[in-house]
């Protein structure tokens, strides 16, 4: 996600993401596209499938089959805009699914110029394994990809061939962002929590369709990037997605993640947790964003009424609009206890987990606030990032422990100091609570080479960035040019890992690497880089000692 100020009330933890880099990975998709419903010719033998709502027509690519905008809830509009996902209305004849569908309203970014004010736009796509068309004896395993983010970018910017490579049916989603998704009133059913809510439509989509793919409803993996990785969490405590999917996989997760104030760039707040707000939070959001919209009105009602009544267009207009809910809502039907703590307690759905982060997650935001966007982050800005992020007294500590003497640059010691204290912190909190239960395999992506494709005027490193993993395990046109032959034989191990996990619940399969469970006890975490996969001491690497954590069993101190 690109960070946009936001009004200090309505301050969001704004969650990073993959898509904002990875819609520029991807060939475009066109807003306003729509896959026909009608009847067509008669097509390929094999390239037709009947789903529960019809028949649908997909199309070839080399030894895949591609299904793309297929419907799975029907559209959130008008009197079903901030309601519960629907069925789909079932049509006749062939539907072309041939296309992209249509984007879920969103404005562009600087990075990511894509829009779209189509409401009509719960849509998923499909990409066959090979061996689905050899009619194989066993159903092949499902993974069910949520793209982060939160504001912007649409499923169909996943392109699942290498992963279908392997034996994977894989489903990409797109689902309601920002206002769309996270909007909250007094009585409104479901408040802050629609987007979880047409994630699990998907879900039960896949558990009543698999089949008809070659897929396995048995055995879906719900995988996802940052945002979408939180939903993961998010499905992992709510009750409602129980039996919907049997492995977890979270790349860059934030579910157990605080936010130092500042950390996300000048004049963010701080807050106890970077994804996760609470329903009376949620609905102070809405009454501040919508303010200027002319809805308000004491009964929540009539604000409601009100508000569905207005075009996409006029509430797209609102600044920030689309970044201040990049938050989930709890104490609710969805999610009706706070994550981190059912977390915490066990209280969450018993499956396998794949997890981990890249090893220089900050630089990508510190990076696009300063040095690569050319405002130079300073030892001045150093000093006040670190008085803001921890007070003055405990800065000059982390200053001594963290001295720009010892990196590049001080927005290179900042990026470090966040990664260190947010995210790495976090990532370890969240597989010692997952692993007091599960099966866990943590890992680190760890290659400081891997291609960065923003757009970006400046000269600045961004390691192995935030995100950085995700075109290595999904084709892309753009990224596979500038691999080198050590990146695409990393990118093949890790395919092979995540469809070993997928198929198995374990990594582990003939001719990889060994990767071994981490447990609270023998914290195992694999490191992911082109020259190098094995074991890393990632609480040594990044100085979790300094930033409270216990060195064994719990999660950090707060």
């Amino acid at each position: 996600m690109i960070h946009r100020r936001t009004p200090r009330r309505a301050a969001v933890a704004l969650t990073a993401t993959a898509l904002t880099f990875t819609a520029l990975l991807s060939a475009p998709l066109t807003s306003t596209a729509n896959p026909g419903s009608g009847a067509h010719e008669p097509p390929l033998a094999g390239d037709t499938v009947r789903t529960d709502a019809g028949l649908v027509r997909g199309a070839r690519a080399g030894a895949h089959r591609v299904f793309r905008g297929i419907p799975y809830a029907g559209a959130p509009k008008g009197r079903h805009r901030w309601a519960p996902p629907r069925p789909v209305r079932p049509w006749k004849g062939v539907r072309d699914a041939t296309k992209p569908g249509p984007l879920c309203p969103q404005v562009p970014s600087a990075y990511a110029q894509i829009s779209s004010t189509e409401e009509d736009c719960l849509v998923l796509n499909v990409t066959t394994p090979p061996a689905a068309d050899r009619h194989p004896r066993r159903p092949a395993p499902v993974l069910v990809w949520i793209h982060g983010d939160g504001s912007v970018g649409g499923g169909g910017f996943f392109d699942g061939r290498r992963l279908a490579q392997r034996g994977l049916v894989v489903v990409t989603v797109n689902y309601r962002l920002g206002v769309f998704g996270g909007l909250a009133l007094p009585g409104l059913r479901g408040s802050g929590t629609f987007g979880l809510q047409d994630q699990r439509a998907a879900l039960t989509w896949v558990r009543n369709n698999a089949r008809a793919f070659g897929g396995d409803p048995g055995n879906v993996t719900l995988a996802g990037v940052s945002f979408g990785a939180s939903a993961v969490a998010g499905h992992l405590t709510s009750p409602a997605s129980k039996g919907l999917f049997h492995r977890a996989v979270m790349a860059s997760g934030e579910a157990v993640m605080d936010m130092p104030a500042g950390a996300m760039g000048p004049g963010v707040p701080g807050y106890p947790w970077y994804v996760w707000r609470a329903g009376r939070e949620m609905e102070d959001i809405t009454t501040e964003m919508t303010s200027t919209l002319g809805c308000r009105d004491r009964r929540p009602q009539r604000t409601l009424a009100c508000l569905r009544a207005l075009p996409v267009k006029t509430i797209l207009k609102v600044p920030h609009i689309m970044n201040a809910f990049q938050a989930f809502g709890y104490g609710n039907a969805t999610l009706p206890e706070l994550p981190p703590k059912a977390l915490s307690a066990g209280r969450f759905h018993r499956v396998p987990v794949l997890s981990g982060a890249t090893l220089d997650e900050h630089r990508t935001f510190v990076g696009m606030t300063y040095d690569a966007v050319g405002r130079k982050f300073t030892e001045a800005d150093y000093g006040r990032a670190l008085r803001t992020a921890f007070g003055r007294e405990p800065a000059r500590r982390v200053r001594a422990e963290y001295p720009t003497a010892a990196f590049p640059s001080p927005a290179l010691a900042w990026a470090t100091v966040i990664t260190d204290r947010m995210w790495a912190r976090g990532t370890r909190a969240q597989h010692e609570a997952l692993a007091r239960h599960v099966p866990v395999y943590a890992y680190e992506f760890a290659d400081r080479d891997a291609p960065m494709f923003l757009p970006l005027p400046g000269d600045f490193d961004f390691g192995a960035f935030h995100a950085g993993d995700i075109p290595y395990l999904f084709e892309d046109e753009t990224a596979e040019p500038q691999f080198t032959p050590a990146q695409r034989r990393l990118s093949a191990t890790m395919s092979d890992y995540w469809a070993a996990f997928a198929r198995t619940g374990t990594p582990g399969a003939g001719g990889l690497p060994a990767w071994r469970p981490y447990t609270p006890h023998t914290p195992y975490t694999q490191s992911l880089a082109p020259h190098r996969i094995g074991p890393v001491d990632y609480y040594r690497e990044h100085n979790l000692a300094f930033w409270g954590a216990a060195r064994e069993g719990g999660p950090p101190a707060r």
